[in-house]
């Protein structure tokens, strides 16, 4: 109430002090025969004092250094606590730091939601608009909120937000006020600033620096301000930065063994930053490692894709302990994960090759009901992974595809590519193949252009291997241009490239006598389909190799009566078969001895008796030319 007043008799004031001079208004009368320089703001009045703040003021009508807009700040006012920016009641948006009304956990937590809940820069400002006072950590958040909007690749897509009311006011504030912030407003702040591409010889960012380096010299930060200042200063000056080496030190005089699960993910987003690679801080990762698995429990949805990002991007290929405890972890949150966790969770573990069943079956509860309305790259990710870890889960895939028919205008041509490619690694058809392949056909007609040449021959490849033949589009892809643009790709033309070439080619032509298109030029065909390191088929279970290859031996008395693996003209290659009927167990397993003669071992249980048979069969597969 009394505020309210203040503000009246101001605005008294500023409008009729000249008509009528005030009466019996006491010690306010200095405010209401101000000259216009010396007006003064209702919320930098002191209540229990006789005098004004001089020379300071509110310094409404005063340019700020850092540009037009006007703004209002308070200094060594014992009516206020440092860290908090207080909203102007006048017509044009102005912030000053307050000193007293801090908002209260709820008020801030309420922003803080409301903020997330922005989806545009616009939304955004009209919340500042709208706010009296905020903390500097509120008015940090508020920046990086706009950098997530606005962020695209290298810039921002609209630079100008930064100039509208009340963010050019926002800044100046920060800027004028850096010495008042605390340190997590001041940290946040400054690495706000980096994700805002804000030049880094602006006076904001540069007061921002020297401040964070005078806190850095004097005080002690806590390991989470540390972590944030060093990002910020890897994005400034990169990993040279001697003030970033200080950060470090301070880092490492810590133990990890008393780090929370939050100051380890911390820690690690640091040095996944810039800071740990090249095989830098080692000592302390491996510290953190054995940290982090005794935690991992502890561990929400974010720390968990955040430590499995981080071990990705630093290659922490040895840290297979870890992964397995963060993959039983995940299992726990997979339906509380955010769409980017989980693909993040996904990514991690096709890296370091790790399948868990628990997690596939988790998977397999979760998929169904978030299919349709997953972010379309995570419903990607989940089916690569199951196609890159050899995984067949038709719950997933049923799901997946149904999805797909009704989704796939709205994926990008990778993601239609990939989302294919695992049905035809596992040579999979879903009860709904039919509408599923229709749809592929019509993403081709309309966007054939937009392909990547290496993504359209990856997609077309993974349709025959499910015997779905793209007749419509396979004269596109022998012909010259199509060839020279794969050339062109940075990969180039590989052999998996050709292989891949030579068996599209060869499938038409076997299966689709009626096919009048362009042929493959003899320059692009290859011999064999074996390839060090790569083959275009799914690799053979050791173990069961190694079962078939000593029972051969056993029957033939010898390993040289027989050979795999062995190169010769192309053909198909057929893979193995498993059946279980009735009381009869026959598992058939096929040994490619050439692409012309498969050499096939059965074993026979029926009743408890044994029988051993071994049978030869030519596959006479002319390739036409």
């Amino acid at each position: 109430m009394a505020l309210k007043v203040i503000q009246r008799l101001q605005l008294f004031g500023q409008t009729g002090a000249h008509l009528c001079p005030p009466i019996g208004l006491g010690r306010f009368s200095g405010l209401l025969t101000a000259s216009a320089e010396e007006l003064l703001c209702a919320a930098c009045l002191r209540t229990s004092a006789d005098q004004w703040i001089q020379g300071q003021g509110c310094r409404k009508l005063i340019q700020p250094v850092c540009g037009r807009m006007n703004f209002s700040t308070i200094a060594k006012d014992p009516f206020y606590t440092a860290g908090s920016v207080a909203l102007h009641k006048d017509s044009v948006p102005r912030f000053c730091l307050s000193h007293l009304h801090q908002p209260t956990d709820g008020e801030e937590k309420a922003f803080l939601d409301r903020l997330k809940g922005c989806s545009s820069s616009r939304q955004v400002l009209r919340l500042l608009r709208t706010v009296e006072i905020m903390s500097d950590t509120m008015a940090a958040e508020a920046l990086h909120r706009v950098a997530d909007l606005e962020r695209e690749g290298h810039s921002l897509k609209d630079p100008a937000v930064l100039e509208k009311d009340p963010l050019w006011s926002l800044c100046c504030q920060l800027e004028e006020d850096s010495g008042r912030l605390t340190e997590a407003g001041l940290v946040s702040a400054l690495l706000a600033c980096t994700r805002l591409y804000l030049d880094p010889w602006s006076t904001l960012v540069v007061r921002l620096v020297s401040e964070s380096q005078r806190r850095l010299d004097s005080t002690q930060m806590s390991l989470g301000q540390l972590c944030t200042l060093g990002r910020a200063l890897l994005a400034l000056e990169g990993p040279g930065c001697g003030m970033l080496e200080q950060v470090m030190e301070q880092v490492q005089r810590q133990e990890p063994a008393q780090w929370s699960p939050k100051e380890l993910t911390d820690v690690y987003g640091l040095l996944q930053a810039g800071v740990g690679m090249e095989a830098r801080y080692q000592g302390l990762l491996n510290t953190m490692h054995s940290r982090a698995v005794s935690v991992s429990s502890r561990m929400d949805p974010l720390a968990v894709s955040s430590v499995l990002g981080a071990l990705v991007v630093m290659n922490q290929t040895q840290t297979v302990p870890l992964v397995i405890s963060l993959c039983k972890q995940a299992v726990r949150h997979i339906p509380h994960f955010r769409d980017e966790e989980l693909g993040m969770v996904l990514g991690a573990l096709m890296h370091f090759g790790h399948s868990d069943h628990s997690f596939v079956e988790a998977m397999e509860r979760h998929v169904p009901k978030t299919a349709f309305t997953a972010h379309p790259e995570t419903v990607t990710k989940v089916i690569h992974y199951l196609g890159r870890r050899n995984i067949l889960s038709p719950a997933v895939f049923d799901a997946v595809a149904e999805s797909f028919v009704y989704r796939a205008d709205d994926y990008t041509t990778s993601q239609v590519a990939r989302q294919i490619m695992a049905f035809g690694k596992l040579n999979y058809l879903p009860p709904n193949a039919g509408e599923v392949f229709r749809k592929v056909e019509a993403v081709l007609d309309t966007r054939f252009s937009h392909f990547q040449p290496r993504t359209l021959l990856n997609l077309l490849h993974s349709c025959i291997l499910v015997e779905r033949f793209p007749v419509n589009f396979v004269s596109k892809v022998f012909n010259r241009f199509f060839l020279q643009q794969l050339q062109e790709q940075d990969t180039g033309i590989d052999r998996i490239v050709l292989a891949q070439l030579t068996q599209l080619y060869m499938t038409v032509k076997l299966e689709c006598p009626f096919y009048a298109g362009p042929r493959l030029l003899p320059a692009y065909h290859v011999k064999s389909f074996l390839t060090p390191g790569r083959s275009l088929e799914t690799p053979v279970d050791g173990h069961l190799y190694n079962r078939v290859k000593n029972g051969l031996v056993d029957l033939l008395g010898d390993r040289a009566y027989f050979a795999s693996r062995v190169l010769t003209p192309h053909c198909y290659t057929l893979g193995n078969a498993r059946l279980d009927a009735d009381n009869c167990n026959l598992v058939r397993y096929m040994i490619t001895v050439s692409d012309h003669l498969i050499v096939t071992y059965s074993i026979l249980k029926r009743n408890g008796a044994r029988t051993q048979s071994v049978g030869f069969c030519f596959l006479l597969f002319q390739m036409w030319r």
